[in-house]
């Protein structure tokens, strides 16, 4: 299995647009190490039979979430157009992990597709995607979407144009998008993790961008997955109230914070030795984005990477 980081960056990207805290002014002044990122977004395809993951030109991909910066992102990976047709691409399917402004707006920027989109969602974020955001039924009016119902009992599901993964969805705690009528009375479904495993090599991908706190059966997940990728969004539960960006905490919106008693480093570093592990969806105001930084150096102390777009990961 190939997994490609098209976009590492939460909502807003980085630099964010009208951001001016110390991250993004450094990047865009030139004087902080660190790239800029698109906002996040993963493409997925399967291994070769022999369990390699070598480049194969007009392989199919599922991309799992749509951002804002698709278009962006598609362009700087030219094997995801393969130009066999006047029309083309290797993105073959797409499945969301929830229905977030950062995750589903690029779907608005796949409408001239030539085909419809199969798309899988939990029965939540389908409900929000055509009532609070009825972004699905605009594209009823483009390329049509045909809508994959994604289960929450375990049993799994296989993209059928990528058939040698196995996709498991996970209900994980987080919060539906602002939009959402549930916002403050979240469900299970509003927010998963996914578990992918290719048939060839027999590994897995645990992928979780947003994750407010972890439970057993979640646990579990990652304790199976030869790599994590999971959300990286903030260092500290109070890192945009401390910054005077916003009134809110990491908890509050969804995400449970790296630093502290019970943050992300702590389940991290109760991983096997072998497990990769990878943070992603990480805000413009993470000090892990400076390369120079006292966090970052604490990461690699610790093994842990800090994906960026256009990252490869082969298992």
């Amino acid at each position: 299995m190939k997994v490609r980081v098209l976009g590492s960056a939460a909502g807003g990207g980085f630099p964010q647009w009208n951001c001016n805290c110390r991250n993004c002014a450094g990047v865009r002044a030139g004087t902080l190490r660190a790239r800029a990122r698109t906002q996040s977004s993963i493409a997925v395809r399967a291994g070769d039979a022999d369990g390699r993951s070598a480049d194969r030109q007009g392989a199919s991909w599922v991309l799992v979430n749509a951002s804002p910066d698709i278009l962006t992102q598609l362009r700087a990976h030219p094997d995801l157009q393969p130009a066999r047709a006047p029309r083309d691409t290797a993105i073959s399917a797409i499945v969301l992990v929830d229905g977030q402004i950062d995750h589903t707006t690029g779907l608005y920027m796949l409408r001239e597709s030539t085909r419809p989109w199969a798309l899988w969602c939990t029965d939540g974020v389908y409900t929000d995607l055509t009532r609070g955001n009825p972004i699905l039924e605009v594209l009823s009016h483009y390329c049509r979407i045909e809508r994959r119902r994604m289960s929450l009992d375990g049993a799994g599901f296989t993209v059928e144009t990528v058939p040698d993964l196995r996709w498991h969805a996970l209900p994980v705690a987080g919060k539906p998008a602002p939009y959402s009528p549930n916002r403050e009375s979240p469900a299970p479904g509003d927010n998963v993790a996914l578990v992918i495993r290719d048939d060839h090599s027999r590994k897995a991908l645990f992928y979780a961008p947003g994750l407010a706190g972890i439970d057993e059966a979640t646990w579990q997940a990652m304790q199976s997955a030869a790599c994590v990728l999971v959300d990286g969004t903030f260092w500290s539960d109070d890192e945009m109230f401390r910054l005077g960006l916003s009134r809110k905490r990491a908890g509050d919106i969804g995400h449970l914070a790296q630093s502290g008693p019970g943050g992300m480093l702590e389940w991290l570093g109760r991983l096997p030795d072998a497990t990769r592990k990878i943070l992603v969806h990480i805000n413009n105001t993470n000090p892990i984005l400076d390369e120079d930084s006292p966090e970052r150096a604490e990461l690699g102390r610790r093994g842990i990477e800090v994906a960026w777009d256009g990252m490869e990961i082969d298992l």
